[in-house]
């Protein structure tokens, strides 16, 4: 695995702005985009849609998916940019094994700005499933911690003054 390789996951409860953020941030290195919520098995997707939360055991075999996906993306030196919750610790040990330059974003927001978004958008996983969201989480210790009031714009330039990555790196 060669050294240029760089993942940055852009993390957080659902809602708190992964996706557009993640984006943006691609976009603006010129780096592969990966969406988590892609590789979601449709049980899960049927779970969740359903108003049920998921739970570790469902949780594991997608978090294994996007570990593989991260490490095809570091054997071709392709750097990426990943939305995905990894809302626990051990999700994140996970997602990062065997890789380095993996780092993570956190976008961290108060449960009831998040739950106005989430009412507002039309997505599988619903408003009334936040709850669960927020109980899961641990947060992170070693993130760029990102306050989601900003712009997704403002986010994007606030991550990048604070990694060492270059945009098309």
């Amino acid at each position: 695995m060669d050294n240029h390789f760089t993942a940055v996951i852009v993390m957080g409860v659902s809602g708190c702005g992964k996706t557009t953020v993640g984006r943006l941030l691609s976009e603006r290195l010129g780096w592969a985009y990966l969406e988590s919520d892609e590789f979601h098995s449709s049980q899960d997707i049927e779970k969740m849609s359903s108003g049920i939360p998921l739970n570790d055991e469902d949780r594991w075999p997608w978090l294994e998916r996007l570990h593989d996906l991260l490490l095809d993306h570091s054997q071709r030196n392709q750097s990426v940019v990943l939305a995905c919750s990894a809302l626990k610790q051990s999700y994140r040990n996970l997602l990062g094994k065997g890789l380095k330059n993996v780092f993570f974003v956190y976008l961290k927001g108060d449960f009831d700005l998040i739950y106005q978004r989430m009412k507002q958008r039309e997505h599988y996983m619903k408003a009334d499933m936040l709850r669960s969201q927020f109980e899961a989480l641990e947060e992170p210790m070693n993130a760029v911690i990102i306050d989601i009031q900003d712009s997704p714009e403002v986010m994007v330039e606030k991550i990048l003054l604070q990694f060492p990555i270059k945009d098309g790196s």
